[in-house]
């Protein structure tokens, strides 16, 4: 009897905030991956504040009910997806920037604030916030923590955790804890934003983030196009990019299938570079005070690899190049049901892991249409289903997890991880004590524990069942 009483504590509580409607707990049964779930959450809170936060946290806590935290739905591993009798707490609502502080270089935001809806706050002080994840337009502050996103721009200016000074967090009993500072450095106890940034909801539930902003630059910006026989070419050429000690803004790689796709999808964009017979191509991207002799540099590496590269005339081309890399994901989209999946490699062993996915792709009988963040050695291969493969709406047939399983096994062997940025969820919770072992699992189990002693905040989620 315990879910009517919580209800109406919560309805007392929080008023209409709180929704038990059917059809908007449907909303929650899925995320941006595709992965959907039979199970219906108990009630939604669409939270206004953090009081409406803690008061859903002390309230699930007095009853035992799991809450699973949520923003803007664009994970790509399952971790927001609403379970049976969970409460989902949706901060989609917080949404305010409540601070630009230009002479410090932070920003105070609410967690619901959308990624690119915060770059156009910062832009008239000159300030600029570096993760850039491909979700930039839909995806929010809040979600790119809880994952520690990345995207185009990490390699040089890293993921999110180097861009977070502090954490305002709920936890699961209600409580609201402070961590971090506002100051550049700050190692008064244990770095407990580092451990909550990449958590997955597991441990609270952030309420409010103060930013590491960066001002933005005057200094030219140079994007260089590159088409390379192969996709290992391309990749050794990323690979010899980054030894050399250059670091791009931006080091982005298309395999063949991706650059067919995406010339398919921009076929009627005007003014659009076309990216047709290439078997791979390689897109860099450098700024500050020396650009141009970097971008020089980049030039004779891409050439000696084979490479046909070419500068582009002015920012406004440059940002075009950058739209044909965006434009990845919508263009596979149009392939047929993808599975997106995120694995990482030292930079060196990007050559092996693209050999690799064209040797799965065979071996499975699957297209796996390929994009990498070469500069971090971060890839994305999109595994499509084919047309016609059975399997239930809201799952992956055997053999996509198969081809999967075999990616990950192949990433963790070549020095690498499951996840570079889109975490764990429920997609890849299997594999996990694959890549940690037994000891740093179940010290992980510990600290999970420490946070969330009923282990009600986002059950199900990163660990299997002990």
């Amino acid at each position: 009897m315990a879910a009517p009483h919580a209800l109406k504590a919560l309805a007392d509580e929080v008023g209409p905030a709180l929704t038990t409607d059917p059809a908007a707990l449907a909303a929650y049964r899925t995320d941006r991956s595709g992965w959907t779930t039979d199970e219906v959450p108990l009630a939604a809170v669409r939270a206004r504040d953090t009081a409406d936060v803690q008061a859903t946290m002390r309230i699930a806590s007095e009853h035992g009910l799991p809450v699973v935290p949520r923003g803007a739905g664009t994970g790509l591993a399952g971790g927001a997806v609403g379970t049976a009798g969970s409460i989902v707490v949706d901060v989609a609502r917080m949404d305010r920037v409540l601070e630009i502080h230009a002479a410090d270089e932070l920003a105070v935001v609410q967690p619901g604030v959308v990624t690119d809806d915060l770059a156009a706050a910062l832009a008239p002080h000159g300030l600029w916030w570096p993760p850039d994840p491909a979700s930039r337009a839909i995806s929010t502050v809040g979600g790119n923590i809880a994952t520690n996103a990345g995207g185009l721009l990490c390699a040089k200016y890293g993921v999110t955790r180097e861009s977070v000074l502090g954490l305002a967090v709920v936890l699961a009993d209600g409580t609201l804890i402070r961590t971090g500072h506002r100051t550049v450095k700050g190692v008064t106890g244990y770095d407990l934003t580092a451990l909550l940034i990449g958590s997955e909801g597991t441990l609270g539930i952030v309420v409010e983030a103060t930013l590491k902003l960066r001002r933005r630059s005057t200094d030219p910006v140079v994007t260089i196009g590159a088409g390379f026989p192969t996709v290992v070419d391309a990749a050794g050429a990323a690979a010899a990019i980054t030894a050399s000690g250059l670091r791009p803004a931006a080091l982005e790689l298309l395999d063949a299938a991706s650059c067919a796709a995406i010339d398919a999808y921009l076929a009627d964009v005007p003014d659009m570079p076309s990216l047709a017979g290439r078997g791979a191509f390689l897109l860099v991207q450098t700024d500050g005070p020396a650009a141009l002799a970097e971008s020089r540099a980049a030039l004779a590496l891409i050439e000696a690899a084979g490479g046909v590269a070419e500068l582009a005339p002015d920012e406004a081309a440059g940002e075009r190049l950058l739209q044909v890399r965006r434009s990845a994901h919508p263009a596979y989209a149009r392939l047929g049901e993808v599975l997106i999946e995120d694995v990482a490699v030292p930079r060196t062993r990007l050559p092996a892991m693209f050999a690799a996915i064209e040797r799965i792709s065979a071996t499975y009988g699957l297209p796996i249409p390929t994009v990498a963040h070469a500069g971090d050695g971060n890839l994305h291969p999109n595994l499509v289903i084919p047309p016609g493969l059975p399997h239930e709406p809201g799952t992956y047939p055997d053999v996509v997890w198969a081809a999967a399983e075999e990616l990950f096994r192949t990433a963790i062997e070549l020095g690498g991880t499951l996840t570079g940025e889109h975490g764990v969820g429920v997609l890849k919770r299997r594999w996990l004590e694959d890549e940690l072992g037994p000891e740093v699992t179940a010290l992980s189990r510990r600290i999970k524990a420490a946070f969330d002693p009923q282990g009600i905040l986002n059950p199900g989620k990163v660990f299997l069942a002990s």
